[in-house]
């Protein structure tokens, strides 16, 4: 019988290789491609209405009314730069660093409205706003955004990817 000495540093060795060869460059290309699908969708679908993005930050009722109007109007025009440089893979690390900033304060606002106790729509994309507390979906709305936010710490770890501006400037 195997000793779990014996058979863990071939499971280590298998997990390394995945991590570190070149599966890595094509699963971060999956991570770059789907969070900037994430963040180009949640963009477009704010930036044609943003009196009602700004409503959505309004119901969160974290900011105080001076910052509503400037977050919501600015901050799907951040979704849809942050998409872009994903898309294309150019500064893959700074971006995903900032994705992941944005990601957290997501999951903080979400939180902070289910722990207050305040019915909301998160707005993440597009709408928002006050609904009726049957109508929220606070777990599923903070499980989607940590699995995007898992896509964005793949990418601060592992930044170089197949098919990217970063690739082609550092070769």
């Amino acid at each position: 019988m195997a000793s779990p000495q014996t058979i863990r540093p071939h499971a280590d060795g298998g997990l390394r290789r995945v991590l570190s060869g070149p599966a890595a460059e094509w699963i971060g290309l999956a991570a770059r491609l789907g969070l900037a699908l994430v963040w180009g969708w949640a963009g477009l679908a704010k930036i044609s209405d943003p009196a009602e993005a700004a409503q959505a930050v309004r119901a969160y009722e974290i900011l105080p009314e001076s910052l509503v109007k400037p977050v919501g109007y600015g901050l799907p025009f951040l979704e849809l730069a942050l998409a872009l440089l994903l898309l294309i893979g150019l500064g893959t690390r700074l971006v995903a660093a900032v994705s992941a900033l944005l990601l957290l304060t997501f999951i903080a606002g979400i939180a902070s409205a289910w722990a207050r106790g305040i019915s909301i729509d998160c707005g993440c994309f597009g709408g928002g706003g006050a609904v009726d507390a049957s109508k929220t979906e606070y777990l599923q709305e903070l499980l989607r955004d940590t699995g995007f936010l898992l896509l964005a710490v793949w990418l601060l770890l592992r930044p170089r990817t197949k098919f990217s501006v970063d690739s082609w400037l550092a070769a």
